[in-house]
C-alpha cells in the first residue's frame, strides 16, 4: 500500500489497514458529539418531562442504532467507503448523486460547526456584538483560525481522525458530565422535577422523531469510518454503542443546560458556572471531531465524482467551508434540515443492494460503469417524500419509498433480463 493510499480511496480496506476496537470506538464517538444535537437536546426539555424524555431518547436511539448500525456491519464487511457501495448500487455515474449529496451537507455542516464556534467564543471571549447583519473582523479570524486547524487535521485522514477522538473524546464527556452535575447541584430542584415545569407540549413520537433527525443524514456516511474495524461485529457494535452513548449525552448537555440555565448548550452551563476556558475547550473539542468526519467525507465524496486526490478535494471542501461559514449558520441551517432528508433514502438502497448482492459485493465484482435509474428514482422520491409527509418520522417514510422504488426497480429488471 502507497503512503497516499492510506484511506483506500478506491479499494476495500485490507487487514493491514484494520484499527483496534478501542480505535474505532473513540472515532464513531467522537463522530457522534454533534454540538448541534444539543439544540435538540433542548427542544426535547422544553416539551417533555424526565419520562418522556428518556422514552424520546431510547426509542430515537433504537431506529438511529439500526439504520447506522447496519450501515457499520456493511462497512466492516466489505471494507468499502459509502461512495465505494454506491458504485455499485447506483452505478458508477449515478453514485455521482449520492456523493454529491453527502459532500454538499457535509460541507455544510462543517461550515456551520465553525461558526457555532467562534461566534460564542467572539462574544464571550472579546465581548464583540455579533448579529446576523454584523461579524466584527476577530470573528473572521477565529472562523479562520479554527478551519485551518479542522482542515489541516482532515487532510491526514483516518489516522489523524484518530489522534483527535482520543483526545476530544474522554475531554468532552468528564468535563461536560462534571459541569452538568454542578449544574443540577446548584438547582433548586432534581432533574424530574426540573423536567416538570413548563409547557409540555411535545409527544413521545415526536420527541424521538427529533432524535432521529438530529443525525440520520450525517449517520448515511458511517461506512466512511467502519471499514476500519477489524470485523463486521465490531463495526456493529462500535457503531450502536456509540450513537447510544454519544447523541445521548449530547441531548442530556443540551437538556441540562436548557433547564437550569436556559442556555443552548453545555457551553453557557459552563460559563454560567464560571468555567470560561474549559468551556471554549470542551466546545472547541466537540466541534473538532465532527467537523473533521464531515470534511472526511466530503474529501471523499468530491474525489469519487471528479477523480482527483482526496486530499486535495478535503483542502477545497475546507476552503468553501470556511469561506461560506458564517453565512451558512446565520443562513442555511434550514435547508441543511430539508437535505438532511435527502440522505436517508440513500442509505436504505445501499442496505438494500448489499444484503441482496452481498456474493459479489465481497468477491470483488466490478460495478456496471453506467447509471441505475431505479436507485436514483428511489432518493428523488425518498427525499420528496421525507420533505413534504409530515405524518410519523419523516426519515423512515423517505427511506421506505425509496425501497419500494428500489425493490421494484430489481424485480423489473430481473423479468425483463
Amino acid at each position: 500500500m502507497s503512503k497516499t493510499d492510506a484511506d483506500y480511496i478506491d479499494r476495500p480496506v485490507d487487514r493491514a489497514g484494520r484499527k483496534s476496537t478501542l480505535s474505532m470506538f473513540m472515532i464513531m464517538l467522537g463522530f457522534t458529539f454533534f454540538s448541534a444535537s444539543m439544540w435538540v437536546g433542548q427542544n426535547l426539555a422544553a416539551g417533555l418531562d424526565w419520562l418522556g424524555f428518556i422514552w424520546a431518547l431510547v426509542l430515537g436511539g433504537l431506529i438511529l442504532a439500526a439504520y447506522t448500525g447496519a450501515l457499520g456491519y456493511i462497512g466492516a464487511e466489505s471494507g468499502l467507503s459509502l461512495d465505494m457501495l454506491a458504485r455499485r448500487s447506483f452505478g458508477q455515474k449515478g453514485s455521482y448523486l449520492p456523493s454529491a449529496m453527502i459532500s454538499f451537507t457535509q460541507i455544510g455542516w462543517f461550515g456551520v460547526g465553525l461558526a457555532m464556534f467562534a461566534i460564542p467564543v467572539a462574544k464571550e471571549l472579546m465581548g464583540l456584538e455579533v448579529t446576523p447583519d454584523h461579524m466584527p473582523w476577530q470573528g473572521y479570524m477565529l472562523v479562520a483560525i479554527a478551519g485551518i486547524l479542522m482542515t489541516a487535521s482532515a487532510y491526514f485522514g483516518i489516522k489523524s481522525l484518530t489522534i483527535v477522538s482520543y483526545i476530544a473524546v474522554p475531554a468532552v464527556a468528564i468535563l461536560g458530565t462534571v459541569a452538568m452535575i454542578m449544574a443540577i447541584d446548584r438547582g433548586d430542584a432534581g432533574l424530574v422535577e426540573q423536567f416538570s415545569r413548563g409547557a409540555k407540549d411535545l409527544g413521545v413520537i415526536a420527541g424521538a422523531g427529533l432524535v432521529v433527525g438530529s443525525f440520520v443524514s450525517g449517520g448515511t456516511a458511517t461506512p466512511n469510518f467502519t471499514r476500519f474495524a477489524k470485523s463486521a461485529k465490531v463495526g456493529l457494535l462500535t457503531t450502536v454503542i456509540a450513537f447510544f452513548i454519544g447523541n445521548s449525552l449530547m441531548f442530556l448537555f443540551g437538556a441540562v443546560s436548557s433547564i437550569y440555565a436556559g442556555g443552548n448548550d453545555i457551553f453557557e452551563v459552563m460559563l454560567n458556572l464560571n468555567l470560561f476556558y474549559i468551556a471554549v475547550l470542551v466546545l472547541g473539542l466537540n466541534i473538532w471531531t465532527t467537523n473533521d468526519n464531515a470534511l472526511y467525507t466530503a474529501g471523499l465524496g468530491l474525489s469519487n465524482i471528479f477523480g482527483v486526490d482526496k486530499k486535495i478535494m478535503v483542502l477545497v471542501s475546507g476552503l468553501i467551508g470556511t469561506l461560506a461559514a458564517v453565512w451558512l449558520y446565520w443562513n442555511f441551517c434550514g435547508w441543511l434540515n430539508v437535505l438532511n432528508c435527502t440522505l436517508p433514502p440513500v442509505g436504505i438502497i445501499l442496505i438494500l443492494s448489499y444484503f441482496m448482492h452481498r456474493k459479489a459485493y465481497l468477491d470483488g465484482v466490478a460495478s456496471s460503469k453506467g447509471a441505475n435509474p431505479w436507485a436514483i428514482a428511489g432518493v428523488v422520491l425518498g427525499a420528496v417524500v421525507a420533505n413534504l409527509v409530515h405524518w410519523g418520522f419523516p426519515a423512515i417514510n423517505g427511506m421506505a419509498v425509496a425501497a419500494v422504488c428500489y425493490l421494484a426497480g430489481q424485480c423489473f429488471s430481473k423479468k425483463t433480463a
